[in-house]
């Protein structure tokens, strides 16, 4: 089997690209990657040398070097894109471009080329805004988004990836082309650049300086590991069912400040660290995710908790911290 994996020098792509050659002994996968500021072939070296992986270096806008590296591929996962919600904020062009047209794009040559499986890697953001509740509070009956749930993108981000999903089951509907739409929550997890909360807080940690939050830091998001979300897209390639949306979720809200304080607590540093800043426009107050659907018809569950799960994370930026200087120079 041949795939063709875009964006795979980030950080879940980077990931799943391991998991799936460690998974199937007869994969063979491309990486496709611009390697924007985000994309690092450092997160990739352990696999430099491995004979089923070769490297493509290049613009998924590009149409051309998309139809040459559509020639002969069985499965496509499209991870390439602008996923920043402040970049996204200050200039959209570049969000527009990559996360729409990219994809359309791809998803054009992909028809061409009479690729078996399309899987378009989204985000819980395109649906919008929960109503703001207690993640310590016990209420089985919370409101979680499910596949069901009206997009509502409140960034340019968020509305450019639900522009991406519009296309790709378009695409579906009106030729064919089999598609599958994963959304996931927030993940975390090793090789994540540090802009992201988790890694920016364990930097700053480490060096002694203030913690950027948002506003009153009650901001509730549900956290996965990114392993948990890529076992998920194997499921989904594998077993899913064309034309459907496919939520992973890792039952894990906290609000942004616990996970803060959560972190400062776990490397010894004082919450005195911690600074408030004003808060960014339009910054959904929750996110949460029904992951049921995957649960039933994928036999797919998260298994890492979050606790274990932040611990493991912040160890591994503590014993590569070589590779944050040098993703971090690398982005300048």
């Amino acid at each position: 089997m041949k795939y063709l994996v875009t964006g795979g020098a980030g950080f879940i792509g980077s990931n799943f690209v391991k998991l799936l050659l460690a998974e199937h002994s007869e994969a063979y996968v491309v990486n496709l990657d611009a390697l924007t500021y985000a994309g690092h072939l450092e997160n990739l070296a352990d696999i430099a040398d491995e004979p089923r992986y070769s490297f493509l270096h290049g613009d998924i806008c590009d149409s051309e070097l998309v139809d040459t590296a559509m020639e002969g591929v069985d499965v496509v996962f499209n991870f390439a894109a602008e996923s920043h919600v402040d970049r996204s904020i200050i200039e959209a062009a570049p969000f527009v471009r990559t996360n729409v047209l990219g994809t359309a794009t791809l998803l054009a040559a992909a028809c061409a080329h009479g690729v078996r499986r399309f899987v378009q890697v989204s985000t819980d953001e395109v649906y919008g805004e929960l109503p703001w509740r207690d993640p310590a509070a016990s209420d089985p009956s919370a409101l979680r988004f499910t596949e069901g749930t009206p997009l509502s993108p409140r960034s340019p981000y968020s509305a450019t990836k639900a522009a991406a999903d519009h296309l790709a089951i378009a695409y579906e509907k009106t030729y064919g082309l089999d598609v599958i739409i994963t959304r996931c929550s927030n993940n975390y997890g090793p090789y994540q650049f540090p802009e992201k909360l988790i890694p920016l807080m364990i930097t700053c940690a480490l060096a002694d300086e203030t913690l950027p939050v948002y506003g009153d830091g009650l901001h509730v998001r549900d956290w996965i590991h990114v392993s948990d979300h890529c076992r998920g897209l194997l499921r989904a390639a594998e077993q899913g069912e064309s034309g459907r949306v496919y939520n992973f979720g890792g039952d894990s809200e906290r609000t942004n400040l616990t996970v803060v304080r959560e972190l400062l607590r776990i490397l010894g540093k004082p919450e005195s660290l911690i600074d408030h800043v004003k808060d960014r426009p339009g910054h959904d107050r929750r996110y949460a995710l029904d992951s049921s659907r995957a649960n039933s018809e994928l036999s797919w569950t998260p298994r890492i908790s979050f606790e274990e799960g932040l611990r493991d994370t912040i160890d591994w930026y503590l014993a590569n911290q070589d590779w944050c200087r040098v993703v971090s120079f690398n982005s300048l």
